[in-house]
Protein backbone atom coordinates (compact mmCIF):
# COMPACT_ATOMS: atom_id res chain seq x y z
CA UNK A 1 0.00 0.00 0.00
CA UNK A 2 1.44 3.51 -1.06
CA UNK A 3 2.10 6.36 1.68
CA UNK A 4 -0.67 8.29 0.15
CA UNK A 5 -3.29 5.12 0.21
CA UNK A 6 -2.08 4.56 4.19
CA UNK A 7 -2.87 8.48 5.10
CA UNK A 8 -6.13 8.73 2.60
CA UNK A 9 -8.81 9.06 6.00
CA UNK A 10 -8.22 12.62 6.95
CA UNK A 11 -6.42 12.07 10.46
CA UNK A 12 -2.84 13.34 9.90
CA UNK A 13 -2.58 17.28 11.98
CA UNK A 14 1.04 19.14 10.52
CA UNK A 15 2.13 21.38 13.39
CA UNK A 16 4.10 23.92 11.58
CA UNK A 17 3.81 25.54 8.19
CA UNK A 18 5.06 28.81 7.81
CA UNK A 19 2.47 30.40 5.08
CA UNK A 20 4.11 33.93 5.29
CA UNK A 21 7.51 32.65 3.74
CA UNK A 22 7.98 33.91 0.27
CA UNK A 23 7.80 30.48 -1.10
CA UNK A 24 4.51 29.49 0.06
CA UNK A 25 2.82 33.40 0.41
CA UNK A 26 0.59 32.62 -2.77
CA UNK A 27 -0.28 29.18 -2.65
CA UNK A 28 -2.65 28.91 0.15
CA UNK A 29 -5.54 27.65 -1.57
CA UNK A 30 -3.73 25.08 -3.68
CA UNK A 31 -1.63 24.03 -0.66
CA UNK A 32 -4.45 23.90 1.34
CA UNK A 33 -6.39 21.87 -1.35
CA UNK A 34 -3.39 19.31 -2.05
CA UNK A 35 -3.12 18.95 2.18
CA UNK A 36 -6.65 17.56 2.42
CA UNK A 37 -6.74 15.73 -0.81
CA UNK A 38 -3.23 13.71 1.62
CA UNK A 39 -5.34 13.47 4.56
CA UNK A 40 -4.11 16.37 6.46
CA UNK A 41 -6.88 17.37 8.35
CA UNK A 42 -5.80 20.55 11.10
CA UNK A 43 -3.07 22.82 10.19
CA UNK A 44 -1.23 25.29 12.37
CA UNK A 45 -0.27 28.10 10.62
CA UNK A 46 3.01 29.65 12.21
CA UNK A 47 3.41 33.07 13.51
CA UNK A 48 7.16 34.37 13.86
CA UNK A 49 6.97 37.89 14.06
CA UNK A 50 4.23 40.50 14.88
CA UNK A 51 3.02 40.32 11.01
CA UNK A 52 3.34 36.56 10.33
CA UNK A 53 1.53 36.38 13.82
CA UNK A 54 -1.46 38.32 12.07
CA UNK A 55 -1.49 36.58 8.83
CA UNK A 56 -1.67 33.31 10.84
CA UNK A 57 -4.72 34.14 12.53
CA UNK A 58 -5.70 36.07 8.94
CA UNK A 59 -5.88 32.18 7.62
CA UNK A 60 -6.89 30.48 10.83
CA UNK A 61 -10.28 32.98 10.17
CA UNK A 62 -10.66 32.33 6.71
CA UNK A 63 -10.28 28.63 7.04
CA UNK A 64 -11.94 27.48 10.23
CA UNK A 65 -11.62 24.14 11.28
CA UNK A 66 -8.72 23.32 8.88
CA UNK A 67 -6.34 26.11 9.55
CA UNK A 68 -5.31 27.36 13.49
CA UNK A 69 -2.72 29.84 14.25
CA UNK A 70 -0.07 30.33 16.69
CA UNK A 71 1.20 33.96 17.89
CA UNK A 72 4.90 34.63 18.84
CA UNK A 73 8.30 36.45 17.65
CA UNK A 74 11.04 34.03 16.57
CA UNK A 75 14.08 34.34 17.91
CA UNK A 76 15.63 35.67 14.46
CA UNK A 77 13.28 38.59 15.20
CA UNK A 78 13.54 38.98 19.02
CA UNK A 79 15.42 42.24 17.80
CA UNK A 80 11.86 43.81 16.85
CA UNK A 81 10.58 42.33 20.16
CA UNK A 82 9.53 46.17 21.99
CA UNK A 83 6.49 46.97 24.49
CA UNK A 84 4.32 47.58 21.39
CA UNK A 85 4.75 44.01 20.26
CA UNK A 86 4.28 42.56 23.31
CA UNK A 87 0.92 44.68 23.73
CA UNK A 88 -0.10 43.82 20.46
CA UNK A 89 1.15 39.70 20.79
CA UNK A 90 -1.60 39.76 23.97
CA UNK A 91 -4.17 40.62 22.28
CA UNK A 92 -3.66 37.83 19.77
CA UNK A 93 -3.38 35.45 22.18
CA UNK A 94 -6.31 35.93 23.84
CA UNK A 95 -8.12 34.85 20.15
CA UNK A 96 -9.61 31.47 20.46
CA UNK A 97 -7.74 30.96 16.88
CA UNK A 98 -4.87 31.70 18.06
CA UNK A 99 -3.85 27.86 19.91
CA UNK A 100 -0.36 28.25 20.89
CA UNK A 101 2.16 30.55 22.08
CA UNK A 102 5.20 30.54 19.78
CA UNK A 103 7.07 30.23 17.87
CA UNK A 104 9.51 31.63 20.49
CA UNK A 105 12.91 30.44 21.88
CA UNK A 106 16.81 30.98 21.67
CA UNK A 107 18.76 30.26 18.43
CA UNK A 108 22.78 30.96 19.01
CA UNK A 109 23.17 29.34 15.46
CA UNK A 110 23.22 32.24 13.30
CA UNK A 111 22.77 34.75 16.01
CA UNK A 112 20.25 37.13 13.38
CA UNK A 113 19.33 38.70 17.05
CA UNK A 114 21.95 38.91 20.21
CA UNK A 115 21.41 36.44 22.27
CA UNK A 116 20.60 38.82 24.78
CA UNK A 117 17.81 39.89 22.82
CA UNK A 118 16.80 36.51 22.11
CA UNK A 119 16.40 35.55 26.11
CA UNK A 120 14.68 38.85 26.94
CA UNK A 121 11.86 38.42 23.99
CA UNK A 122 11.63 34.69 25.17
CA UNK A 123 11.20 35.65 28.97
CA UNK A 124 8.63 37.84 27.64
CA UNK A 125 6.73 35.25 25.65
CA UNK A 126 7.07 32.44 28.71
CA UNK A 127 5.40 34.63 30.96
CA UNK A 128 2.20 35.15 28.98
CA UNK A 129 2.01 31.31 28.11
CA UNK A 130 1.79 31.04 31.57
CA UNK A 131 -1.04 33.33 31.87
CA UNK A 132 -2.66 32.32 29.30
CA UNK A 133 -2.30 28.42 29.46
CA UNK A 134 -1.64 28.15 26.03
CA UNK A 135 1.48 25.92 25.47
CA UNK A 136 4.40 26.86 23.94
CA UNK A 137 5.58 26.66 20.62
CA UNK A 138 9.24 26.51 20.67
CA UNK A 139 12.44 26.86 18.93
CA UNK A 140 15.86 25.38 19.96
CA UNK A 141 18.70 25.41 18.22
CA UNK A 142 22.57 25.75 19.47
CA UNK A 143 21.47 27.10 22.78
CA UNK A 144 19.89 23.91 24.67
CA UNK A 145 21.96 24.83 28.18
CA UNK A 146 20.45 28.72 28.17
CA UNK A 147 16.84 26.96 26.47
CA UNK A 148 16.39 24.67 29.02
CA UNK A 149 17.61 26.85 31.94
CA UNK A 150 14.73 29.79 30.97
CA UNK A 151 11.82 26.95 30.73
CA UNK A 152 12.49 24.42 33.67
CA UNK A 153 11.04 27.21 35.92
CA UNK A 154 8.21 27.89 33.67
CA UNK A 155 7.47 24.32 33.47
CA UNK A 156 7.19 23.40 37.02
CA UNK A 157 5.08 26.03 37.24
CA UNK A 158 2.38 24.29 34.95
CA UNK A 159 3.22 25.83 31.34
CA UNK A 160 3.31 23.41 28.63
CA UNK A 161 4.48 23.00 25.37
CA UNK A 162 5.88 21.32 22.44
CA UNK A 163 9.86 21.70 21.01
CA UNK A 164 8.95 22.15 17.55
CA UNK A 165 11.12 20.65 14.33
CA UNK A 166 13.14 18.93 17.19
CA UNK A 167 16.81 17.70 15.69
CA UNK A 168 19.10 17.38 18.98
CA UNK A 169 20.41 14.02 20.32
CA UNK A 170 18.68 11.61 22.56
CA UNK A 171 20.64 13.33 25.59
CA UNK A 172 18.74 16.38 24.30
CA UNK A 173 15.36 14.26 24.27
CA UNK A 174 15.30 12.77 27.27
CA UNK A 175 15.97 16.14 28.83
CA UNK A 176 12.97 17.80 27.44
CA UNK A 177 11.11 15.23 27.88
CA UNK A 178 12.00 14.86 31.68
CA UNK A 179 10.47 18.26 31.94
CA UNK A 180 6.82 17.47 30.64
CA UNK A 181 7.26 18.49 27.31
CA UNK A 182 6.44 17.12 23.44
CA UNK A 183 8.66 16.79 20.47
CA UNK A 184 7.64 17.89 17.29
CA UNK A 185 9.57 15.56 14.50
CA UNK A 186 9.97 17.09 10.60
CA UNK A 187 11.24 15.39 7.61
CA UNK A 188 14.71 16.01 9.27
CA UNK A 189 13.84 12.26 10.47
CA UNK A 190 14.31 10.98 6.70
CA UNK A 191 17.80 13.17 6.06
CA UNK A 192 20.36 10.28 6.75
CA UNK A 193 23.29 12.63 6.55
CA UNK A 194 22.33 15.46 8.66
CA UNK A 195 19.43 13.62 10.66
CA UNK A 196 21.72 10.88 12.52
CA UNK A 197 21.40 12.05 15.93
CA UNK A 198 17.69 12.45 15.86
CA UNK A 199 16.67 9.04 13.98
CA UNK A 200 18.75 7.80 17.17
CA UNK A 201 17.25 9.71 19.32
CA UNK A 202 13.81 8.96 18.19
CA UNK A 203 13.14 5.49 19.94
CA UNK A 204 13.33 7.67 23.29
CA UNK A 205 10.88 9.40 22.65
CA UNK A 206 6.89 7.44 23.67
CA UNK A 207 4.32 7.76 21.03
CA UNK A 208 1.83 10.31 23.28
CA UNK A 209 4.72 12.50 23.03
CA UNK A 210 5.50 12.90 19.47
CA UNK A 211 3.91 15.00 17.15
CA UNK A 212 4.23 15.29 13.36
CA UNK A 213 4.76 18.33 11.12
CA UNK A 214 5.93 19.56 7.87
CA UNK A 215 7.78 22.96 8.84
CA UNK A 216 6.79 23.97 4.99
CA UNK A 217 9.24 24.93 2.97
CA UNK A 218 11.78 23.83 4.72
CA UNK A 219 12.93 20.42 5.18
CA UNK A 220 11.39 18.49 2.48
CA UNK A 221 11.08 14.52 3.60
CA UNK A 222 14.39 12.77 1.86
CA UNK A 223 11.78 9.82 1.34
CA UNK A 224 9.63 11.83 -0.84
CA UNK A 225 12.15 11.56 -3.69
CA UNK A 226 11.72 14.85 -4.53
CA UNK A 227 13.98 17.36 -5.41
CA UNK A 228 14.21 21.10 -5.67
CA UNK A 229 10.58 21.50 -4.49
CA UNK A 230 9.24 24.05 -1.72
CA UNK A 231 8.43 21.59 1.37
CA UNK A 232 4.08 21.32 1.69
CA UNK A 233 1.54 20.09 4.05
CA UNK A 234 1.15 17.27 1.62
CA UNK A 235 4.10 15.73 2.31
CA UNK A 236 3.64 15.01 6.41
CA UNK A 237 2.53 11.22 5.28
CA UNK A 238 6.37 11.14 3.98
CA UNK A 239 7.16 12.73 7.67
CA UNK A 240 5.13 9.72 9.55
CA UNK A 241 6.25 7.29 7.16
CA UNK A 242 10.37 7.46 8.19
CA UNK A 243 9.05 8.07 12.11
CA UNK A 244 7.24 4.56 11.94
CA UNK A 245 9.80 2.62 9.97
CA UNK A 246 12.40 3.92 12.48
CA UNK A 247 9.67 3.13 15.71
CA UNK A 248 9.09 -0.07 13.49
CA UNK A 249 5.33 0.48 13.85
CA UNK A 250 2.66 0.94 11.25
CA UNK A 251 2.78 4.02 9.72
CA UNK A 252 -1.69 4.24 10.64
CA UNK A 253 -0.91 3.61 14.63
CA UNK A 254 1.74 6.13 14.19
CA UNK A 255 -0.69 9.01 12.34
CA UNK A 256 -3.97 8.28 14.87
CA UNK A 257 -1.28 8.63 17.58
CA UNK A 258 0.26 11.74 17.04
CA UNK A 259 -2.61 13.41 15.49
CA UNK A 260 -4.68 12.86 18.68
CA UNK A 261 -1.67 13.90 20.59
CA UNK A 262 -1.71 17.35 18.44
CA UNK A 263 -5.36 17.53 19.13
CA UNK A 264 -5.03 17.23 22.75
CA UNK A 265 -2.31 19.97 22.87
CA UNK A 266 -3.79 22.37 21.10
CA UNK A 267 -6.68 22.03 22.31
CA UNK A 268 -8.38 21.64 18.82
CA UNK A 269 -11.64 20.20 17.85
CA UNK A 270 -12.28 16.76 17.10
CA UNK A 271 -11.18 16.07 13.52
CA UNK A 272 -15.33 14.72 12.57
CA UNK A 273 -16.21 18.35 13.68
CA UNK A 274 -14.06 19.93 11.56
CA UNK A 275 -14.04 17.94 8.24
Amino acid sequence: MSIEAQAASPLLVDIGVNFHSSQLASMTAPLLARAKAAGVAQILATGTSLASSLRALELARAHRGLVFATAGVHPHDAKTFDGATFDRLAELWRCPEVVAVGECGLDYNRNFSTPEAQRAAFDRQLSMAARTGKPLFLHCRDAFADFHDMLAPVVADGAHGVVHCFTGDRAEAEAFLAMGLDIGITGWVTDLQRGQALRAAIRAIPLDRLHLETDAPYLMPKNAGLRGKPNEPAYLPWVAAGVAELLERDVAEVIAACSANSRRLFGLPPIEAAA
